[in-house]
């Protein structure tokens, strides 16, 4: 197997291809905007306000599923079935967005 032509450089080729594909790699940070955009609009629009709420303290404070339950004096799974919820209900608000 050394004498592979693929092996000459001790696999550095695959370091060379991920250097190469960021180099070459579209830019889409127009696509990312937009989604962000939509992504906060939605969230006000779509979302209940407990949703909302839940969401924040999830992912903008960075709260733990429990310490959020602890606050807010619901359970751990009410917390989780309620971030699922408004996880899915944003990615069928935003599927087609872009």
């Amino acid at each position: 197997m050394r004498n592979t032509p693929y092996n000459i450089r001790g696999g550095e080729w695959i370091g060379d291809m991920t250097v190469w594909r960021r180099e070459h790699a579209e830019d889409n940070s127009d696509q990312r905007e937009r989604l962000l955009r939509n992504l906060r609009r939605a969230r006000e629009q779509e979302l209940t306000p407990r949703q909302r709420e839940m969401l924040a303290l999830y992912y903008d404070r960075g709260l733990k599923m429990n310490q959020i339950a602890k606050r807010l004096g619901v359970n751990r799974s009410t917390v989780s079935r309620t971030i699922k919820r408004a996880k899915e209900r944003l990615y069928r608000c935003l599927r087609y967005a872009l």
